[in-house]
């Protein structure tokens, strides 16, 4: 069986990213192998997509997949964006950074927000990397339990649920990850 490298320390990327990706791969976890995560030093998700890819392919001898992937505002000048995770870091968790973000926005009418995921993915050296935008906006309070990260603040265009409410099955066929993996699709076959 092939395997592939998702470079991600992301339990909830992991698995989706894994549903993405064809049943003939092994999808195997840098936690399974022990390695840490690089530091992201880029500017851009695609930038931060492709460090990581290089930094995981490092370690093993078959491909890597990596994600870099965030939550841009417009009120907030596209904020925490590549600092989306690092927001949740600083602030204790991903529903305390939530709360920070809701209290930010109290007043604010534009509520306008965009998903971004930049996937790169690496074999034999070579990098090809693509990124997804979907767009929606941000609700007025924490609604929903189900998916992870800024989920259960993000409702996404035409929908009037957050991604917190929504079934998985629904929001994996839909979300900023799974348009970045049909761009990358077209470009690898194999996955």
């Amino acid at each position: 069986m092939k395997k592939i490298l998702i470079g991600t320390h992301n339990k909830g990327k992991f698995k989706e990213i894994a549903h993405l990706i064809s049943k003939k791969y092994k999808k195997i976890s840098p936690i399974v192998l022990k390695i840490k995560s690089p530091r992201e030093t880029g500017k851009t998700f695609i930038s931060n997509s492709k460090l990581k890819a290089e930094f995981f392919s490092r370690f093993v001898n078959f491909p890597v997949i990596s994600d870099d992937s965030g939550l841009c505002i417009k009120a907030l000048n596209n904020k925490p964006g590549i600092y989306s995770a690092r927001l949740a870091k600083k602030h204790g968790s991903f529903f305390k950074a939530m709360k920070f973000i809701l209290k930010k926005m109290e007043k604010e009418k534009n509520r306008k927000a965009t998903f971004v995921c930049s996937l790169s993915y690496r074999k034999n050296k070579k990098i090809v990397s693509v990124q997804g935008k979907l767009n929606g906006r941000i609700s007025k309070k924490i609604i929903g339990k189900k998916g992870f990260g800024y989920d259960p603040i993000f409702i996404p265009l035409n929908e009037n649920i957050t991604f917190g409410q929504m079934l998985k099955s629904k929001k994996i066929k839909m979300d900023h990850r799974f348009i970045a993996f049909q761009k990358l699709k077209k470009k690898i076959k194999t996955l």
